[in-house]
């Protein structure tokens, strides 16, 4: 069970596409909304190969909307901690579920509000993404 101030971080949806479904039009879907996939990691596979057993499906994909991160960086490069978003593709309970953290949650952590609009601007296209892959 998910705590409720995580959980109101946090966007999730389920979709009845596979995770490979999702990592083949992740990327098609993200630049129609001026976002590039800087990197996807594979946990599973990461993780087999140090060793660990871990069967569950997970990608994390690290995208990116260039001039939105401009703005945030010039205001405050400690944010880069928080960049890039992250959206997430997991398999749970046989259901496949795509997730990320809200950037206006992780604004909020810095004490910027100058840069409420841009997080909102940020995760309006992330969860035009994420409808859209669902």
């Amino acid at each position: 069970m998910i705590d409720a101030n995580i959980e109101s971080m946090l966007h999730v949806k389920e979709t009845g596409k596979s995770v490979e479904e999702i990592e083949k039009l992740f990327p098609i879907v993200a630049v129609k909304h001026k976002f590039g996939v800087l990197g996807t990691h594979n946990l599973r596979a990461k993780m087999n190969e140090k060793g660990v057993a871990f069967e569950r499906e997970c990608l994390i994909f690290e995208v990116c909307n260039p001039q939105k991160a401009k703005q945030v960086l010039e205001s405050d490069m400690a944010i880069s901690t928080a960049l890039p978003c992250r959206v997430s593709v997991y398999e749970e309970g046989g259901r496949t579920k795509i997730a990320t953290l809200k950037p206006t949650a992780l604004i909020g952590l810095f004490g910027k509000p100058e840069l409420a609009s841009v997080a909102a601007e940020v995760e309006a296209s992330l969860m035009r993404i994420i409808q859209e892959l669902v």
